[in-house]
């Protein structure tokens, strides 16, 4: 039987909120621990399911793990078990966790064969594999698939070799598997329409710092010059800017006034505006981000006086994860605002349960969804509802923060795989919630 979030909404909350470490960056990073044999330590860790089910596959496959406390780990990769990769049991976990796919790369380069379970996860909407393995092979790899245990095999017979590759999409865990495993190629590897997050700026600037030659970071080419092997590092990870995107909605949809401290405010990009063109204000004091208590907000229209659009985009567009924020916090603006989510097809699924809490939305498509602000005139009212997802699970979350009445949120495991202590770190700023 799994928890649920027993929350009464209507509590303007106050005070300061430390964003985590981020996940997405985590799943790249604790990967890379496997292409060198010394000491790696991390710092910033999220104490998150997915993170701490990586970090347990690492140790099952031989990697020496010491967590010195929940946000930092020290990894040693000098002794990996190679047959445990074939095993049911690894196949098992490792199809459980997205962020097991992130290991390939690393061990195809050192140990010049790998495995990657077809991904498990959530339900947003297919997630396919095929940017890594079509950039595997271009380095040089084999590949083949296990039909009976749903398997990818990877081997490299005579080593990686760098090669030029032009990505048909910029997928980010694509850029960053491929990127770990030609640190290690043979010669000179460009990836042309690389993706270019900060996590995987980070993961470049990480293993720079490990003796590879990466040029061209935070930008769409990457050219990456192999070397013979690399050396440990230390290294810390960035904020978590989903979460700091889910702060700023909560606030302005409690009324709060909230301080978002270290938010890392350099590497959020177009984050901030996207927030304000929804009427939010916010104050950057070095780098921490300041939300007045607002008693309203009105979303701004086009120059021209056309209804506004937020959409997704690659890096440095607008995330896809902070869609769903985005729509819960339009629901009690003042106006109207299209959100078109191009990059999966069912993160939109989760507006019939603002719709029953009182909001005003018209699901245009899979893609689409078009939101009447209520601009307060009506509070939405609490229900019983489940998470689908980890980024809906939140937006769910700061609709009932915001809603009359007791709401009851199932399946929050999914929350619990994205956001660490969320309901203790939100009952530090005042909110009436419990996990049950």
């Amino acid at each position: 039987m799994s928890s649920v979030f027993e929350v009464r909404g209507g509590n303007r909350l106050k005070g300061d909120i430390i964003p985590q470490g981020a996940k997405n960056e985590a799943l790249q990073i604790i990967s890379a621990v496997l292409l060198t044999p010394e000491k790696v330590t991390i710092s910033n860790i999220p104490d998150i399911l997915d993170v701490n089910l990586l970090i347990e596959l690492l140790g099952d496959i031989g990697v020496k793990v010491d967590r010195k406390d929940r946000a930092t780990c020290e990894f040693q990769a000098d002794d990996i078990d190679l047959e445990y990769l074939e095993s049911a049991e690894f196949k098992k976990k490792s199809g459980r966790l997205r962020g097991s796919v992130m290991m390939a790369g690393p061990l195809l380069a050192r140990f010049g064969k790998a495995y990657i379970p077809k991904p498990g996860g959530d339900k947003i909407g297919r997630r396919r594999l095929d940017t890594h393995v079509i950039g595997f092979e271009k380095l040089g790899a084999a590949f083949a698939y296990d039909n009976d245990d749903n398997y990818f095999r990877l081997e490299s017979k005579g080593g990686l070799k760098g090669a030029f590759m032009l990505l048909d999409e910029p997928s980010v865990t694509g850029t960053a598997n491929i990127v770990m495993a030609a640190a290690l190629a043979g010669g000179v590897t460009t990836i042309y329409n690389a993706a270019c997050e900060p996590y995987l700026q980070q993961l470049c600037r990480m293993l720079n710092s490990m003796g590879a030659k990466i040029s061209g970071v935070g930008s769409n080419m990457l050219t990456i010059e192999g070397v013979s092997a690399l050396k440990g590092c230390s290294h810390a990870m960035l904020p978590d800017m989903i979460e700091i995107g889910s702060f700023i909605g909560l606030a302005a949809m409690t009324q709060s006034e909230i301080t978002i401290k270290n938010a890392g405010v350099q590497h959020l990009g177009v984050i901030p505006d996207k927030f304000r063109q929804l009427g939010i204000q916010l104050e950057i004091k070095g780098d921490d981000i300041y939300i007045p208590q607002q008693d309203s907000y009105e979303i701004q229209t086009f120059i021209d006086g056309s209804i506004l659009t937020i959409y997704d985009h690659p890096w440095p567009g607008f995330t896809p994860d902070l869609l769903s924020i985005v729509l819960v916090v339009a629901t009690q603006a003042k106006g109207s605002v299209l959100v078109h989510q191009k990059m999966f097809e069912s993160r939109l699924f989760f507006v019939d349960k603002l719709i029953d809490m009182g909001a005003q939305i018209i699901l245009c498509d899979p893609h689409r969804a078009a939101v009447i602000g209520l601009g307060r005139q009506h509070k939405l009212r609490g229900i019983t509802m489940s998470s689908p997802d980890i980024r809906a699970g939140v937006a769910l979350l700061i609709a009932a923060l915001s809603a009359e009445g007791k709401s009851t949120i199932h399946n929050i495991d999914q929350i619990d795989r994205g956001y660490q202590y969320i309901d203790q770190r939100l009952r530090n700023l005042g909110a009436d919630i419990k996990r049950v």
